[in-house]
């Protein structure tokens, strides 16, 4: 059995929690907001009273948080408090699957490091969906002896792993994935609006598309609309699944790796000012696939 301890029990964290201590494994929680606490021990889980009383002498320690300084502050401690390297157990494996800049990732690598612990990160792509049933897929960048040490914990809570080369590499991963997805989510959008004022119905655009070459994720799992998806959050008002808040933080990591970079991404620019239009309204509250109404708004 593996002392794990898992930090940031939110949408994403408390189920990719609950599938590793149904996999057999010891695990202890914390969260820095009650309501994911309680969700927590109604769940069954251990939950401690800070990060560092889950992280004391654990063997693995995951994080999953929303910012890369908050992972920073997390490993280091900060105003003269231990953090989470600190009281780990010698040579622990810390496991980020925060979605977090690429430069912050290798900062966290070098801390750990530093400090005697194995790191890898690895964020994640497949929602909540995914996270519940064990069917996320990981980006994993770190060396190959702690990508194997990982393998097994990461495939408790997802189908797909895939070790994409070196320190910040899962990141590198992460954020060109979203980026392709946020243009496939606006596309796919705009050509339901395109169709509904030529009178197409949207079930007769989704036979069509999704059996032919316009068929994408954001299609047949996120449809936009009601109806030809039944699980897609489309049918449930557009709760997030993957808030349009959560898609524009993505879309600024990306945004910084094509200025570091000088990659001429202009289709990948237009959704970053395209989801940050969404996000400063009802994206922040919505899945990232609510762009389709703010398409409508500008199309009137």
């Amino acid at each position: 059995m593996t002392k794990i301890a898992f930090l940031g029990l939110g949408h994403m964290g408390l189920p990719m929690a609950k599938n590793l201590y149904a996999a057999g494994h010891e695990v202890v929680g914390f969260d820095v907001f009650a309501a994911a606490v309680d969700g927590a021990r109604e769940a069954g889980l251990t939950v401690a009273e800070s990060g560092t009383d889950a992280a004391t002498a654990a063997d693995v320690v995951i994080t999953m948080f929303q910012t890369g300084a908050q992972v920073l502050d997390a490993y280091r401690g900060a105003g003269g408090a231990p953090g989470l390297l600190d009281v780990a157990a010698p040579g622990a494996l810390f496991i980020d699957c925060s979605t977090i800049a690429v430069d912050e990732a290798r900062a966290a690598h070098a801390l750990a490091e530093a400090a005697g612990h194995r790191s890898l990160d690895a964020p994640v792509s497949g929602g909540v969906v995914g996270a519940e049933n064990g069917t996320l897929a990981f980006m994993v960048g770190g060396t190959d002896e702690d990508f194997e040490a990982a393998r097994a914990l990461l495939e408790a809570m997802g189908r797909r792993v895939v070790h994409c080369g070196g320190a910040g590499l899962g990141q590198a991963a992460k954020v060109c994935n979203n980026m392709i997805l946020a243009v496939s989510q606006i596309a796919v959008a705009e050509a339901f609006v395109l169709g509904e004022r030529l009178g197409l119905s949207h079930q007769a655009l989704f036979d069509v598309a999704s059996n032919a070459s316009g068929q994408c994720w954001a299609l047949t799992t996120n449809c936009p609309v009601p109806g030809p998806v039944p699980t897609s959050p489309a049918n449930r008002d557009y709760q997030p699944g993957f808030a349009g808040a959560l898609m524009n933080k993505d879309l600024g990591l990306a945004e910084q790796a094509v200025q570091l970079t000088g990659v001429d991404a202009r289709m990948g620019m237009l959704a970053r000012e395209i989801y940050a239009h969404f996000a400063d309204g009802p994206g922040a509250g919505q899945d990232f696939s609510g762009i389709i109404n703010s398409i409508r708004e500008f199309s009137d």
